[in-house]
């Protein structure tokens, strides 16, 4: 997921800011470079820095900063035992503290880069902040070496105690901190790194450091925020993406409890603001608004099914993967195979809606907020306040769901900055209802997909034809990253370039198209982004391919693999860990699926009944992945279960309709979520190869739908070829 927001100013500082940020990386080695922080002024409550990464108070606890966001994946903990491994500290003492944007920007970005999506908080900062902690125990023990007189090589770090044998001194890292902490720090390309074998606090399934605030209720989200003379602030935006406010009458509301100002926001919304946020929603819900709706008012559903249609065999649409000739290949085939696919668009549904805190002064502006994107909110924020980058700064919690909604976009932060600015001086809570945050997302991608196949009559592949047809994401957000009218982003996981989605068969005759096909309807990445649609379709068309042959639809699958062992590995080990092949229930049935996103592989088993009624239920699913490096196998598999509820929610339910250029579904009674009765047993089977780092947090959902799909295949006989599965028949 790419954390890009759009800057329509001409204020170059901030542009220069938002495009340095996400190009950003290796800010550790910048950070050694500059002075540290002296013992007199870095006493604090987080105890004394002995570097940007570390700092340990008196009692030896060390405080690891974190630079990322956490809204329920780990990343938090992940980084924590990273930088922990490194520094040899006693794990029981380790605590952590978040980094805020304008900190970073005050120290020249020291911190690198800040953004939390595509499953790259700890693949992307792994290597400088296992640096970091291995540079504070260098520093550490060298302060001890220097205390003691003795050559370092001597000294031995563990659990927070550096020990010189031969003397049998012993010093804890609260002693010598503040001696480190005035030390020259090592260059970082100088420090060689465990080997993950030797790990120790790295690698195992430690507990979450998040988790007991949670239980207890004692956590503060952004939506929990509450400041000295705050005001609430409640929001409504023309209900029709694309449409301008027109008028509202305040005078009707104005008099209503607790109601303090009604205000234009932007050129398209109106919020109430008043004492409490009941109160501006019972008044917003009164206020009489008139909007210009524009033309997107005329579309529907039907109508954007029927441009989606279009482009499945239109002629502007571009080959990403051309191997051979797949269309002679297919054309002369003595067996094909065809299919249409379709996926709808999808609201992220975070249980935290929407919503930021502001305080604007004449020349300052700070904000509370969840964020993916802390830089990007402090950019947005300064931009909307109209203060230069250093008079801002984002106070960032923990997320209550993110799913790359709160990522680049930074809508609500915008809106709150705006209303703020209007009511200067004073902290104002935007929250967005639930109806609100329905209306107004950036929707998952609709798209369809047109795939045909060539067989011969032993059931060997010949070639395949892949056609997508959708909405780019990167129009909406990115458009720079379309290169004469291409974009290959929404082929995600059928990418023929190894690393990071690769398409994982060996097919003679390949080729992979898309066709471009936007909306009024704005969309962006949703857990997984594309991979999800584009998972379906490839593995329910193969599943349709391998029983067009006559064949087992693992034994199919193996076959075209050869050439890809990870995707295989996957694949042999949740085959594997399901027991495929061995009998079932009666009335029970298999399905299964491969796909790669995110840097990493990934496979899933499912096993499902379908009653004559035609009622689904889903029994276990088992999942594999290999995502390199396994930081925390505990956290993997519960990212795992993560991705089958939230991939089950969008299978079974997940649909947002068009009616009159408006979102139709704006709450869980007509956008329902999974049940915890509905939920399978999920198994997850962890396959580290150990030689490179892959996400976690969006790889296996992509495999959830199409195992269960072909699991339904296999119980009826018929192939599911659209979505949600509350619109289909199974019996």
């Amino acid at each position: 997921m790419k954390n890009t927001l759009r800057v329509k100013s001409t204020n170059l500082s901030r542009r220069k800011f938002i495009v340095t940020s996400a190009a950003a990386g290796g800010g550790l080695a910048l950070g050694f470079k500059l002075p540290f922080i002296g013992s007199a002024e870095a006493e604090t409550a987080a105890g004394t820095e002995v570097n940007i990464w570390v700092a340990i108070k008196p009692d030896s606890t060390c405080v690891v900063r974190i630079a990322r966001s956490e809204m329920g994946q780990g990343t938090l903990t992940g980084l924590a035992q990273l930088v922990a491994e490194e520094l040899e500290c006693d794990w029981q003492k380790v605590a952590t503290e978040h980094i805020f944007p304008g900190q970073n920007l005050a120290r020249k970005r020291i911190w690198g880069d800040m953004a939390t999506g595509g499953s790259r908080g700890i693949r992307g900062s792994q290597d400088y902040v296992r640096r970091g902690g291995a540079a504070a125990r260098i520093m550490l023990l060298q302060a001890a070496a220097e205390q003691w007189n003795v050559p370092v090589g001597e000294l031995a770090a563990s659990n927070g105690v550096i020990t010189h044998a031969a003397s049998k001194r012993s010093a804890s890292y609260g002693q010598l901190a503040a001696a480190a902490a005035k030390l020259t720090p090592p260059d970082p390309k100088s420090i060689k790194l465990k080997d993950p074998k030797e790990w120790k606090i790295a690698g195992k399934p430690m507990k979450r450091l998040d988790t007991a605030d949670k239980l207890n209720g004692s956590k503060i989200y952004s939506v929990d925020v509450k400041l000295p003379g705050m005001l609430n602030a409640a929001v409504k935006a023309c209900p029709v993406h694309g449409g301008k406010l027109v008028s509202y009458d305040e005078a009707k509301v104005a008099n209503m409890p607790g109601v303090r100002r009604v205000v234009k926001v932007h050129s398209n919304a109106v919020a109430v603001v008043a004492d409490t946020w009941w109160r501006a929603k019972t008044a917003l819900d009164a206020l009489t608004i008139v909007w210009d709706e524009g033309a997107g008012a005329t579309q529907s559903s039907a109508i954007i099914a029927e441009r989606l249609k279009e482009g499945l065999t239109a002629n502007d649409a571009f080959a990403d993967t051309q191997i051979g000739d797949a269309l002679k290949a297919i054309a002369d085939a003595p067996k094909k195979v065809e299919a249409i696919y379709t996926t709808p668009f999808l609201s992220h549904a975070t249980m935290e809606p929407m919503n930021c805190t502001a305080k604007v002064t004449a020349d300052r502006v700070e904000i509370w907020t969840a964020t993916q994107s802390a830089e990007g909110s402090l950019a947005a924020a300064c931009e909307e306040a109209g203060v230069p980058l250093a008079n801002g700064e984002v106070h960032k919690l923990d997320l209550g769901g993110g799913f790359g909604r709160r990522g680049g976009t930074q809508d609500y932060t915008r809106q709150a900055v705006a209303i703020a600015k209007q009511i200067p001086d004073v902290p104002v809570k935007l929250i967005w209802s639930r109806e609100e945050d329905q209306a107004h997302d950036f929707y998952r991608p609709i798209s369809q997909c047109k795939l045909a196949a060539g067989l011969d009559e032993s059931g060997k592949l010949l070639g395949m034809h892949i056609r997508v047809s959708g909405q780019s994401i990167n129009a909406w957000l990115n458009p720079g990253a379309i290169k004469e009218g291409k974009d290959t982003r929404q082929l995600q996981g059928m990418w023929k370039e190894p690393g990071d989605a690769q398409f994982g068969y060996s097919v003679p005759n390949l080729q992979i198209e898309y066709a471009m096909r936007n909306t009024h309807v704005p969309v962006g990445p949703w857990r997984g982004v594309n991979t999800n649609q584009n998972g379906v379709y490839l593995e329910c068309f193969m599943e349709e391919v391998a029983r067009a042959a006559g064949k087992d639809s693992l034994e199919f699958r193996r076959a075209l693999m050869g050439n890809h062992p990870k995707h295989l590995a996957v694949l042999n080990a949740a085959a594997e860990k399901a027991g495929w092949g061995t009998p079932l229930p009666s009335g029970v049935h298999r399905g299964i699926a491969q796909f790669m996103g995110y840097g990493s592989y990934s496979a899933a088993v499912a096993e499902v009944s379908v009653s004559s009624e035609g009622k689904l239920k889903i029994h276990r699913m088992v999942l594999a992945i290999n995502c390199g490096h396994a930081v925390n196998p505990g956290q993997i598999a519960a990212q795992a279960e993560g991705s089958v509820a939230y991939g089950l929610s969008a299978a079974l339910y997940g649909e947002c309709t068009v009616q009159n250029g408006r979102m139709v579904e704006l709450n869980f009674h007509t956008y329902p979520i999974l049940r915890l009765a509905e939920m399978p047993k999920v198994e997850t089977v962890i396959v580290p190869t150990s030689d490179f780092w892959g996400g976690v947090g969006e790889p296996t959902i992509c495999v959830v739908t199409p195992a269960v799909l072909n699991a339904i295949f296999a119980a009826t006989g018929k192939p599911v070829r659209s979505l949600p599965l509350k619109n289909v028949k199974l019996a």
